[in-house]
């Protein structure tokens, strides 16, 4: 299934913060969504989602979700949203509970999910005896479990250690190199972006709109080999968006 949005505008009364996005977001890509703070995107994402509606614009799907898809649009947060009395196995199957899916077909699936992220040795723990890297594994696992059609991932390795966060990358390649999911990904790190984005929309401070979309060809179990070529586009991306985002930053000094 893909996605397309076509000229999403929004105002939250007075202040602008979306204006005129047009963006694509096509079957087996991952879709990253990078700009100054304050641009819109994870209000952007909100929509893309169908969490709020924008003042004006639409979201067109193209196509039809996985066969079993219970959440064709499904979200992955920064901040895990585990319930800490819950194991691992608890967590992953709440989602499945909330389709009224139980007994041998939940565990199906579960047991599917945990391997495919490599959790089945955590199935019994809690979520306080889990690294963040780990607790993000499990909110990746319950998002794989509703089989969506895109996931929707806001800022999902931000309040990770960096060495946690390059190992998790690596983990959403291998992930992605075995499934070829769909994703729209924001992220502020422009070192996330270019190590697993196909294709980077580069965001204007507030109202948002898109300056450019920078392609990135380079295959993604490739790029741990090609660090050159990747800041190359990371210093693209980071020239895109200097200025902007020292203006954006005076105006969050000045409020």
């Amino acid at each position: 299934m893909d996605l397309h949005l076509q000229k999403i505008s929004h105002s939250y009364d007075d202040v602008e913060v979306l204006r005129g996005i047009d963006l694509e977001i096509n079957q087996g890509q991952i879709v990253c969504i990078v700009g100054p703070s304050g641009c819109g995107k994870s209000t952007l994402l909100r929509f893309i989602g169908g969490l709020e509606r924008p003042s004006s614009g639409q979201v067109i799907q193209i196509g039809e979700p996985p066969t079993g898809s219970l959440n064709p649009l499904t979200y992955i947060f920064q901040d895990f949203a585990l319930l800490p009395w819950r194991t691992v196995w608890g967590n992953v199957s709440l989602v499945l509970e909330d389709h009224g899916i139980k007994g041998s077909a939940a565990e199906d699936i579960i047991s599917d999910v945990l391997a495919r992220t490599k959790l089945t040795e955590f199935k019994k723990a809690l979520p306080r005896q889990l690294s963040g890297g780990m607790k993000q594994r499990v909110a990746i696992a319950r998002a794989l479990a509703v089989k969506p059609a895109v996931l929707l991932m806001d800022e999902p390795l931000s309040a990770l250690d960096s060495q946690t966060r390059e190992l998790l990358m690596d983990d959403l390649v291998d992930l992605w190199l075995r499934e070829g999911f769909t994703a729209c990904y924001v992220t502020h790190n422009l070192a996330e972006a270019v190590r697993l984005g196909h294709r980077i929309a580069v965001l204007s401070r507030r109202p948002g709109q898109i300056r450019d979309i920078v392609e990135i060809d380079i295959p993604l179990e490739d790029r741990p080999n090609r660090s050159g070529e990747l800041a190359g586009k990371q210093q693209q991306l980071w020239d895109l968006m200097r200025q902007e985002a020292l203006a954006a930053d005076k105006e969050l000094l000045d409020v």
